[in-house]
């Protein structure tokens, strides 16, 4: 196709005025798009386009401080809270007071002659009647189980200081000759890492029972206990030779839960031949014969023609206690005991049994010291308060 040329004599007059509008609409948009800047005196007016960088610079600045300022402020305000509330958590348990035993709280000292020193100690009563409630009974049996401890030990040295035989030689040993006894490095190294919870609680049961003994008529008693019994306890003169009206044979059930209601243990003939200083038959069945105290445990034992106390076979052949059966396999005998201690007054596992039940300590040892009083050390003994 060739190409053509148009050619208008003349423009349309509605052409002419559209194009002026639009000449007038492009200046106004120039006037619009540009700043003005100053060039001094003399000189024209000219106008800048501002940079397209500017708005954006600005609206990410902004994003910048408010990332920088108030995203980390959200990060930190829960962690904030949490440690508050944790805060709170620990102060509610925190203990308000902690009960200390001092010099004060006891009227006199009490003189241990240490087994393996062999020093003698002075320790005020009550802080030797914690330590030696810490070194005879679990700490963590029952609070009221501990002050049923804490009366026992307390009664035991009083009754022990005011009828003791040679006042001129030191109070007690801290064997089980008397009660045992440990003293404070000794029952940081025995208890470790529980010495702080366990001293805490038997220091608060011993204070609560301060100064308190047990009487029978007025009188102190011989508070003896032991960690576990068979079921009953024992008559005092079916072990020892001397009768109590406080130590008689009472239930104690709760004895059961204990760890150490049963054990056994195995000798060869010869073991008990020696251990008894008797002559058994070699290879043959021998003869045994037992008869039992009230509480089942045993009185005496026929064996071969011997007779031995229930008591004897128990210490001699080092028992956990004296109600035992024997059992004979070939050159072997086997004793099974029920029970751990000599079985007279309170049972520890019982006592703490009883607690369990929501027992009070006064109810516990008025069941294992039947007809006792619990009484002031200073009404009962004020000879050895004036000291």
């Amino acid at each position: 196709m060739k190409n053509r040329k148009y050619k208008y004599k003349t423009v349309p007059k509605s052409w002419k005025q559209r194009k002026t509008t639009m000449r007038k609409q492009q200046r106004t948009h120039q006037r619009d798009s540009y700043a003005p800047v100053k060039l001094g005196k003399g000189k024209s007016t000219q106008f800048k386009q501002p940079s397209p960088w500017k708005v954006p610079s600005l609206v990410f600045l902004i994003a910048m401080v408010t990332i920088i300022l108030v995203i980390p402020t959200l990060v930190v305000v829960p962690f904030i809270k949490d440690e508050a509330e944790e805060s709170n958590t620990i102060d509610e348990t925190v203990p308000s007071e902690t009960i200390e035993l001092t010099a004060g709280d006891s009227p006199f000292s009490v003189a241990v002659m240490r087994a393996n020193s062999e020093k003698i100690e002075d320790v005020p009563l009550e802080t030797y009647v914690a330590r030696v409630v810490a070194s005879e009974m679990p700490g963590e049996f029952e609070v009221e189980a501990l002050k049923a401890q804490s009366l026992a030990a307390r009664t035991y040295i009083v009754n022990h200081l005011l009828y003791q035989d040679n006042p001129s030689e030191p109070d007690v040993t801290d064997t089980t000759s008397h009660q045992v006894y440990n003293n404070d490095e000794d029952l940081r190294r025995i208890l470790d890492n529980d010495y702080n919870w366990k001293m805490e609680k038997i220091t608060e049961a011993v204070a609560a029972t301060k100064g308190e003994i047990l009487t029978y008529e007025d009188t102190t008693i011989t508070p003896a206990y032991f960690s576990t019994s068979n079921g009953y306890t024992e008559n005092s003169e079916d072990y020892w030779e001397n009768k109590s009206p406080y130590l008689r044979s009472v239930e104690s059930p709760w004895d059961e839960d204990s760890p150490k209601f049963l054990d056994q243990k195995i000798f060869t003939i010869n073991d008990v031949e020696q251990t008894l200083a008797i002559d058994l038959p070699n290879g043959e069945l021998l003869t045994m014969r037992l008869s039992r105290t009230e509480s089942g445990r045993v009185s005496e034992l026929a064996l071969a023609g011997n007779t031995f106390s229930g008591r004897k076979v128990r210490e001699a052949l080092d028992l956990r206690s004296s109600d035992f059966t024997i059992e004979q396999k070939n050159n072997h005998l086997i004793f099974t005991t029920k029970g751990f201690g000599h079985g007279i007054g309170m049972s520890q596992y019982g006592a703490n049994g009883m607690a369990e039940e929501g027992k009070s300590y006064q109810e516990i040892v008025k069941h294992y010291y039947q007809g006792v009083e619990i009484s002031q050390l200073s009404d009962t003994a004020p000879t050895l308060v004036s000291k």
